[in-house]
């Protein structure tokens, strides 16, 4: 099967490779025709855990309480914030932002309902609630009742009375809501109990209805934000403003990547052609890996608009992989055809060609493999992200596997025989040769510092932390590091935590037979009713006038006084409120029928500010709205939302049943806690997926073995320093063990494989490592630069986990190659592996 496969790939492939080279042409025609259906996401998708329980509790409280996107302007004004100037300023941006078409509300402090600084009854004032814009308004009585609001205090303006926000309520988009909605209940029902064949042909519709909504959403509110900043800038002149929410992080985030793929892209191939020139000095090597990065670039991003498979900020970094990946394997090509034409000046073309695919098939199949296998591992980590970029990577370096082996061959053979210039290497000193005398003479040295590297990181892994502030995850030069700090330390905190309280029904409580046993004919008739009361109490339940009581409010005063005093919490926003705003106004504490009154005589759109996001009477419960001063440094995430649940139950009383901690808090931190456990799957199933290959590629379990080994030193030291120097783990650098470990293996293959057939010839250990290291060793000294200063480009991201990605996979990659040609050899020298095929004949340089 094996011959016959070659020989269809000699025939097809080298003896016609013209006529390959027009279907590859053809084929690169096609997927760079689909090249402009390449998409990039941003969504709050890129947080989420795939099958998250919480996740689906998040959607349906969600559903009782809408909310539409937010974005946010901050003014610090040079003035004081309450002056004549500072205040027609904001009015001024006010009606610039209203007239914006997706804006619907704006909301600021010239809105804010002042109910303290009036003498008229309230029944009067709330007919015309004043408000600090209106005439006649005392500002210093307003500015005082703001600073202490409960409701605006931390919301719109700082407790320092300096800054405030503008508060910009963005239209709702319907359409994309009811297909998300639809879309989300449909995956969950196909997750759950599989779906039918109409279901799934509903399914398909709506994900392309969505896809399409979604794209709309994102090209308006790109223009939207455009649009304000376009706004704001004039009032940077008066004082400092920034643009914060949700809306707005999207926006830049695609930016973000966008950008990254560029400038990744362009940096990633000026490298290379340095590189190239630096080791080759020849035109020819540096022109043809360059066709193949550009071939295997563009069709993997021909597919991914095909088949609709959007790049997000962690798969950003796709590009330039593939593109350092594919320089790698064409380096390792470039190398053994210049040696066997140096070896073998007789050969044709063809011959050369044919030698040199023959030879390093195998080898580079099985690193594409590893290499897969390293990223296809990151599919078992559940985060939708890091999924994505597991999947997309695999599918990039099978691209570049293919065309290395059809694009290059074929271009060599067009080309043609060539004389060739050294490279850089032919001086008295070569880092590979010098590491085979150091591995000859030192050896037991080099393999006593490997275990004391072993055992220091496996005790810096042991110090690894998952804490890490979605602030932090920028450049503190970017807008939205500056608006979320600001936003967080003066204005209430960012992260969203939810509490809902369900209301118990009291049906059960009515009058049972069992009850007027022994009682008089009076005290049957008063309790009758009484029942008769509570049967008419809970017919009406659902209206205000018997839903508003003492005992639900101070329930809620207890959940929003303790949320309140907890430091990790700022702003705390529920019924109570409003209800505390009241009970100034009223100095006593309302009791149910004033509550009533309360809901039913506010203005609707009051009510709909301060009371129905806290209130779902339909549903017979309350909502606590918290927010997270993510900024805060000793902030623990897990170790809050734990003390939450327990205290809730413990202090408060309440059952397991009775309140729901979700929020965004919730989301982000379930997926934090899941990047230890994906951590430990990842790199448990490259393990074996890498074991399984060694064992089916040299079959003995001693070689896979030492294949391995080394390989690990460089995962378990850069985990070990992210460990010991408090980098904590997020989306990107949880997959920096099982990548390293599947591209830093590839050396290992490579060596070992040349090891193999050069100690065939030699049959001597000593004399075939010294080999090994001035041929394959210069391979792997060249594809290892390559790399380590690949990644380094990411250091010119603006997301901050991508710089720790690039910076520490290229210090991994530095360990894995030094022990690849120390440690590894070593370990061959000592076990000895390869003495039952010394009776193996020579193989020659035209031999398969």
């Amino acid at each position: 099967m094996a011959s016959r496969t070659v020989q269809a790939y000699d025939t097809l492939v080298l003896h016609n490779p013209k006529s390959v080279l027009v279907v590859l042409l053809l084929i690169l025609v096609f997927f760079g025709y689909h090249v402009k259906d390449f998409k990039l996401d941003a969504s709050a998708d890129s947080l989420l855990l795939e099958d998250d329980v919480d996740l689906k509790v998040f959607r349906k409280i969600h559903e009782r309480y809408p909310s539409g996107d937010l974005l946010v302007v901050t003014y610090t004004p040079d003035k004081d914030l309450f002056s004549d100037q500072a205040l027609e300023s904001l009015k001024q941006l006010r009606g610039e932002l209203k007239k914006v078409t997706s804006v619907d509300t704006v909301f600021t402090i010239l809105d804010a309902p002042l109910l303290n600084i009036s003498d008229l009854p309230f029944t009067e004032m709330i007919k015309d609630i004043p408000s600090l814009e209106k005439p006649g308004v005392d500002r210093g009585k307003a500015k005082d009742e703001l600073l202490n609001s409960p409701i605006y205090r931390e919301l719109i303006v700082s407790a320092d009375g300096r800054t405030t926000a503008l508060l910009l309520g963005l239209v709702e988009e319907e359409q994309y809501n009811s297909l998300l909605q639809s879309r989300n209940e449909l995956r969950a029902k196909q997750r759950n109990a599989g779906l039918s064949v109409k279901e799934t042909q509903t399914l398909e519709r709506i994900n392309t209805e969505f896809d399409q909504a979604h794209e709309a959403l994102n090209k308006q509110r790109h223009l939207d934000v455009a649009h304000i900043r376009d706004i704001i800038e004039p009032y940077r002149q008066h004082g400092v403003l920034y643009l914060g929410g949700l809306p707005m992080i999207t926006v830049d985030m695609v930016t973000f990547v966008r950008n990254d793929l560029i400038v990744f892209g362009c940096g990633v191939l000026v490298f290379l052609v340095i590189v190239l020139t630096a080791i080759f000095r020849e035109l020819r090597w540096i022109v043809l890996p360059l066709f193949s990065c550009f071939y295997a670039g563009l069709i993997m991003v021909g597919v991914l608009g095909l088949i609709g498979w959007k790049v997000t900020v962690i798969s950003s970094n796709f590009l330039a992989l593939m593109l350092i990946i594919t320089i790698s394997m064409n380096i390792h090509l470039i190398v053994r055809y210049r040696q066997l034409k140096r070896d073998h000046p007789g050969d044709d073309q063809l011959a050369l060609v044919r030698t040199t695919t023959h030879k390093m098939v195998k080898p580079c199949l099985y690193t594409a493999l590893t290499t897969i296998m390293g990223f296809s591992s990151l599919v078992v980590s559940g985060i939708k992200p890091v999924i994505d970029f597991g999947w997309m990577m695999s599918a990039g370096l099978a691209v570049t596997f293919v065309t290395s082996f059809l694009l290059f061959p074929t271009l060599l053979m067009v080309t043609g025989k060539t004389g060739s210039k050294p490279t850089f290497d032919s001086g008295r000193f070569f880092l590979p040769a010098y590491l085979a005398r150091l591995t000859e003479t030192q050896g037991n040295k080099i393999l006593v510092l490997a275990v004391i590297l072993t055992v220091v990181s496996v005790a810096g892994i042991t110090q690894l932390r998952v804490e890490n502030s979605f602030i932090n995850y920028f450049s503190a030069d970017t807008e939205i590091y500056q608006g979320l700090k600001l936003i967080d330390e003066k204005l209430g905190g960012t992260t969203p935590l939810e509490i809902l309280i369900k209301f118990g029904d009291d049906s059960d409580d009515f009058l049972k037979p069992e009850d007027l046993e022994g009682l008089t004919e009076e005290e049957i008739q008063m309790e009758r009713e009484f029942a008769e009361m509570e049967r008419e109490f809970a017919e009406n339940a659902n209206s205000p006038e018997y839903w508003f009581t003492a005992y639900k409010v101070e329930l809620i005063k207890e959940v929003h006084d303790y949320l309140d005093g907890l430091p990790e919490i700022g702003k705390v926003l529920s019924l109570v409120s409003p209800v505390r705003v009241a009970e100034e106004l009223a100095e006593e504490e309302l009791d149910a029928f004033q509550l009533a009154i309360l809901y039913t005589k506010i203005p609707p759109e009051v009510r709909k500010t301060l009371i129905d996001p806290y209130v779902s009477i339909d549903d017979n419960e309350a909502r606590i709205l918290a927010r997270v001063l993510d900024s805060k440094p000793d902030l623990r995430r897990n170790e809050l939302l734990e003390t939450v649940h327990r205290d809730l139950g413990e202090k408060l009383g309440f059952e397991e049943h009775e309140v729901i901690v979700s929020g965004l808090l919730v989301l982000y931190n379930n997926m934090l806690q899941s990047l230890f456990k994906s951590q430990i799957k990842t790199i448990v199933v490259v393990m074996l997926g890498i074991a399984i290959m060694f064992l089916v590629l040299f079959r003995s379990i001693t070689l896979a073995i030492i294949g391995i080994l080394p390989n690990l030193l460089g995962a378990a030291v850069v985990l070990g320093v992210m460990g010991w120097a408090k980098i904590p783990m997020d989306m990107m650098t949880i997959t920096i063990a099982a990548i390293t470990i599947g591209i830093a293996v590839d050396n290992g293959i490579h060596y070992i494989y040349r090891f193999r057939e050069e100690y065939a010839l030699t049959h001597s250990y000593v004399e075939t490592l010294h080999i090994c290291h001035s041929n394959i060793g210069k391979a792997v000294f060249y594809t290892t630069m390559t790399i380590i200063f690949g990644f380094s480009i990411l250091v010119l991201s603006n997301f901050i986990p991508t710089i720790y990605f690039g910076v520490l996979i290229a210090s991994a990659m530095l360990i894995a190659f030094l022990a690849a040609l120390t440690v590894l050899p070593k370990l061959i020298l000592l076990w000895k592996p390869f003495e039952q095929n010394s009776a193996q004949g020579p193989i020659s340089a035209t031999t398969p």
